[in-house]
């Protein structure tokens, strides 16, 4: 083989890939052209959508939101509550009500799913949302889950934030198609959680008061118990002792007529048989053995002073208003103008799409007709 020939061979294996076709570049002027020339097209399809987003703006449920910001009560706002429980305390009554666990109870009352549905089974919002119409128990209950997802509380104490309120408060919020019934659903709830509470709190009240008079009885009727029997121990005592003195021939106290009498530890002579007899005569003569009883008198007025306490109607606020329940103003979700220029840039996006792609596909059915 020459020298000329492993040249040559050499020569061909020196690029053995082949380079890649030259890519065409976007030319932007084309493509802002092609735009241009089919403006009138472009204008119309998104005046289209912009229409579309105008109906649609009216279509869709619109959802107005009323709030109320609530702190816990203020002294004043349980003043009759706190005479009633220092009344009750100086009886002896062992309750604990304060202004904390009030505010608790009301939170925890009003995330309660079970009162939603109480409240909203006897509301006229529930029955107008169902055409005033007789339904069934399924479809009720369907209404009444769905309406009270729309309650919401919220804690406004942030963790994170050191400058935060000095206070905690809570903002209770309902949703609703009309700012009116947002608001006025809301207030109806909140007052008719305060009457739960209330409720609530009167009959802890009341229970801790029958506890308590339950307690004094027992009591009571142990301390008579022991009494009685401390009574009948000591009038049969004193018939002994009566018969012992007779049997010793002592008629008269033995201090009185200077005798020396060693005295019988478990019958008693010093008396003498005139003094013993007196004495029985008058235990005999006692009924009831709380007359000379100071103790039991004692337990008996507390019985009277615990039974006498009557509550009547307490008034008292579990809470108190930094913002009470709000007309809402402006309804929740985009307003109808955004919704419409949301509309007339995806009717721009699509537009655009469709004459780029048609120009695109028009050129290259072109080239094929060239080739």
């Amino acid at each position: 083989m020459s020298s000329i020939e492993v040249k040559a061979n050499q020569s061909e294996n020196v690029f053995p890939y082949q380079c890649p076709p030259h890519r065409e570049e976007i030319d932007l002027l084309e493509i802002l052209a092609t735009l241009f020339a089919a403006r009138k097209q472009i204008v119309v399809i998104m005046f289209l959508f912009a229409l579309a987003g105008l109906a649609a703006s009216f279509l869709i449920p619109q959802k107005w939101t009323s709030q109320a910001i609530v702190t816990k009560s203020e002294k004043k706002q349980v003043i009759e509550l706190t005479h009633s429980v220092t009344n009750m305390a100086a009886l002896g009554v062992d309750v604990k009500v304060e202004v904390d666990s009030i505010y608790n109870t009301f939170l925890k009352m009003f995330d309660s799913q079970e009162l939603r549905g109480e409240f909203l089974a006897q509301s006229p919002y529930v029955k107008a949302l169902l055409d005033n119409k007789e339904v069934n128990k399924s479809e009720l209950n369907r209404a009444i889950t769905i309406v009270s997802g729309n309650f919401k509380s919220q804690n406004n104490s942030d963790p994170k934030n050191t400058d935060s309120a000095p206070y905690s408060s809570w903002t209770l919020s309902f949703t609703a198609p009309y700012a009116n019934d947002a608001q006025q659903l809301l207030e109806n709830y909140i007052q008719f959680i305060v009457a739960k509470v209330k409720k609530k709190v009167m009959e802890d009240l009341k229970n801790s008061i029958d506890l308590k008079i339950s307690t004094e009885k027992s009591k009571l009727a142990l301390e008579r118990a022991y009494l009685e029997n401390q009574h009948h121990i000591k009038v049969q005592r004193l018939v002994y002792s009566l018969q012992v003195a007779n049997a010793a021939g002592i008629k008269k106290p033995v201090y009185s007529n200077g005798q020396s009498v060693k005295d019988d530890p478990d019958y008693s002579v010093a008396l003498g048989a005139d003094g013993l007899t007196e004495k029985l005569k008058i235990e005999k003569s006692i009924n009831d053995v709380a007359e000379l009883n100071a103790q039991l008198q004692n337990s008996e007025h507390l019985l009277t002073q615990l039974k006498a306490i009557h509550l009547g109607d307490v008034n008292f606020t579990p809470y108190t208003y930094q913002m009470q329940p709000s007309l809402p103003v402006k309804k929740d979700g985009p307003g109808k103008s955004l919704i419409i220029v949301l509309a007339a840039l995806l009717g721009l996006l699509v537009a655009s799409g469709t004459v780029l792609v048609r120009h695109a596909m028009g050129n290259r059915m072109e080239k094929e007709q060239l080739i």
